[in-house]
């Protein structure tokens, strides 16, 4: 399917990857509906950082209201559906709130794409559907394991999409991105939070668990995964990984980062950082095959070169002055 000449709307446009993708798009002259969570301030989250042009209509609601889904997705063709609550340790704090947003707010907008007859839906996902890896690299056969209220609220979204897809014939795609990390990310997750805390002049940075390992996803990586699946009739009615095929761990990620930005540092325990045993996800690692054979699809900042291409990238834009007082590296965000 050719993008051109389509209206797009992206969920969760005032997100982390939300906000790139909507820049990429608009920056690539597609004409894009930017879906963000109302607030009475008017803020429109990290679009608010991005750069925009004529070409993107900002609409403010909230995914879990079916109405507003309808208003924004009538009149688009394609919708891709990022809106969702993703950090992991608040949902141990508010798992109702996840069930809302990532079961609820997905079926509204899948409902909407049936009623309105879209031609795509790219629904996202994550790795963490599948839990601590019974077997490397992890293929999109692998076992499904809520070891955490927000993988099990995922886990709930993407059956949804995939009963609207064999039910309703909504032409549904589920693209599963792993961990991805670059400019703009909360500094709840490790990167930015590394890079904060050393930014700032911290030296003894507070950390969780070090030895689990990850694959991350460079977010131009990430964004182009999202075009691509659009893109691709062979995608949909199918489950794709979006991962780099490379395993590091916590610990090497954090030594790394330190490489990047030439600081000697010490790291301590914090339990607050620490998941509950049984929750935590030891080990992730991608098979991208099927996102090559289907997709054409490969990541750019690929192997252990790559990830320190992103990291540069990353340090540069939170080393900014204007970037980094947006955060605040003494404090853990959860």
């Amino acid at each position: 399917m050719v993008l051109e000449n389509k209206k797009i709307l992206v969920t969760g446009a005032d997100g982390f990857i939300g906000s790139h993708l909507v820049e990429h798009l608009a920056g690539k002259g597609h004409d894009v509906r930017a879906f963000v969570l109302y607030n009475s301030l008017g803020s429109r989250g990290w679009l608010d950082s991005a750069s925009l042009d004529k070409n993107v209509e900002v609409v403010a609601g909230d995914i879990r209201d079916a109405q507003s889904v309808r208003t924004a997705v009538h009149g688009c063709q394609v919708v891709l559906h990022l809106a969702a609550l993703i950090s992991i340790p608040y949902s141990y704090r508010a798992p109702e709130s996840f069930l809302d947003t990532n079961v609820r707010g997905t079926m509204n907008v899948l409902q909407a794409a049936r009623d309105f007859q879209v031609d795509r839906v790219v629904h996202t996902s994550t790795s963490e559907v599948y839990g601590t890896a019974r077997f490397v690299p992890i293929t999109e056969e692998h076992p499904l394991q809520g070891q955490s209220p927000y993988s099990a609220s995922k886990i709930a979204a993407d059956q949804m999409a995939t009963a609207f897809f064999t039910s309703f014939d909504v032409p549904v795609a589920i693209m599963r991105p792993f961990n991805t990390y670059g400019p703009r990310q909360s500094a709840r997750a490790v990167i930015p939070t590394v890079i904060c805390q050393i930014a700032s002049g911290t030296r003894s940075l507070r950390l969780g668990a070090l030895h689990p390992t990850r694959d991350f996803n460079y977010v131009g990586d990430t964004v182009r995964a999202f075009v691509a699946t659009a893109e691709s009739d062979n995608a949909v009615g199918e489950v794709i990984n979006i991962g780099g095929n490379f395993e590091i761990s916590i610990g090497d990620t954090v030594r790394l980062i330190t490489e990047v930005m030439d600081a000697r540092v010490s790291v301590e325990t914090d339990p607050e950082r620490l998941r509950p045993k049984a929750s935590e996800v030891e080990r992730l690692w991608a098979d991208n095959s099927k996102a090559k054979r289907l997709l054409g699809w490969e990541p750019a900042f690929a192997g252990r070169d790559g990830l320190r291409r992103g990291l540069e990238k990353t340090v540069a834009w939170f080393k900014d002055e204007r970037n980094l007082r947006l955060y605040r590296p003494d404090e853990y965000s959860v």
